[in-house]
């Protein structure tokens, strides 16, 4: 299937600098891009790409006097392109219906137009809302709720009292409403905690695959509308995400900790139970972070330090064996100084 240059320009409220009427079949990278494609150029660093790409259209945020390919000019070339994405590449959709291999169970609630794949397992008492779709060997809990176009993909696991928000999408392997990690101590043994409370997953969400979001002890654990979590993620028991976060993979979140909203935690970040990170926080990848960060703050490192201070850190770590062996030259010549100088002092004593 193929459009006109100017229907894709009013897709993305554009405007277009060439021929209007191209013939635009495709989406590719700038550098992958063939004639009949369109790409785009967000970041000007690599502005030189746009004179050498064989892409018929680019995206871009200004006009570029020596391209040859037509141009597309709009506020946000990236934004733009993954809108384009989704017209050059409808997301698939799972066959409408209920596979006879599924398991629905007593006084469930099924919306219209959901989507139920084989070896699904709905307990009794669950809501799964309209346009839902459950991939094949998906399990949801007594009383757990899906809401309506939410997209769940194969062999992901929705416990019970689990409330799943609208157009959430949660990748294969992901368990959601787990026992928290949560043991008593008592004469030399752990005894469990009985882990009584839910999840509450709001609007969409993304969860990757293999994340693990425990139940809480009591309340429930929350992650907020908008926030995406990259796969192999872990958040504790009776964690509270804001809205529009962003969790790079394989961050661990540890029980009772409260992350504000528009936080980005980048990969291997660690977080110690009963924190509070404020609102547009950053953290730098492999950071520990043991202590509350206070909103707007980059930090990196661990402990975390301002990520500026901790960049100069970084930068003079590699240079402390020849530090140290300076200072130690310093102090045998500081050393010889004071002897000379208690020497002068006797003899002029």
């Amino acid at each position: 299937m193929e459009w006109a240059l100017q229907e894709i320009a009013n897709w993305v409220h554009g405007t277009v600098s060439g021929d209007p009427h191209l013939r635009i079949r495709g989406i590719a990278s700038i550098e992958e891009a063939k004639e009949g494609e369109i790409t785009f150029l967000a970041n000007p660093k690599y502005a030189s790409k746009a004179l050498q790409t064989r892409a018929s259209a680019i995206l871009v945020r200004a006009k570029i006097e020596a391209a040859s390919s037509a141009l597309v000019i709009v506020d946000d070339p990236y934004f733009a392109f993954t809108q384009l994405l989704s017209r050059f590449h409808p997301p698939r959709r799972y066959p409408e219906g209920i596979d006879p291999r599924a398991a629905i169970g007593q006084a469930v609630i099924l919306g219209t137009g959901v989507s139920i794949g084989p070896f699904v397992t709905v307990e009794d008492g669950a809501k799964i809302g309209d346009r839902v779709q459950l991939g094949a060997g998906v399990f949801v809990g007594e009383g757990s709720d899906v809401g309506e176009e939410s997209l769940i993909y194969p062999n992901v696991t929705i416990r019970e009292g689990v409330k799943i928000g609208k157009r959430v999408i949660v990748h294969s392997g992901t368990v959601i409403g787990s026992d928290g990690f949560g043991f008593a101590p008592h004469r030399g043994k752990y005894h469990k905690i009985p882990q009584v409370g839910g999840v509450i997953i709001e609007d969409d969400v993304e969860l990757g695959a293999n994340v693990t979001v425990d139940r809480a002890t009591l309340g429930n654990t929350i992650v907020g509308a908008g926030t995406k979590v990259d796969n192999l993620v872990q958040i504790g028991h009776n964690v509270v995400i804001g809205d529009d976060s962003i969790l790079v993979a394989q961050v661990g979140i540890s029980g009772s900790a409260k992350i504000g909203r528009h936080v980005t935690l980048a990969g291997q970040v660690g977080v110690a139970g009963h924190l509070t990170i404020g609102d547009n926080v950053v953290v730098g990848g492999k950071s520990g972070v043991t202590k509350d960060i206070p909103a707007g703050e980059n930090v990196s490192g661990f402990p975390p330090l301002p990520h500026k201070t901790w960049l100069k850190a970084q930068a003079s770590f590699p240079h402390l064996p020849e530090l140290r062996e300076r200072i130690k030259a310093l102090e045998r010549e500081v050393q010889t100084l004071r002897q000379q100088m208690a020497q002068r002092d006797e003899r002029n004593g």
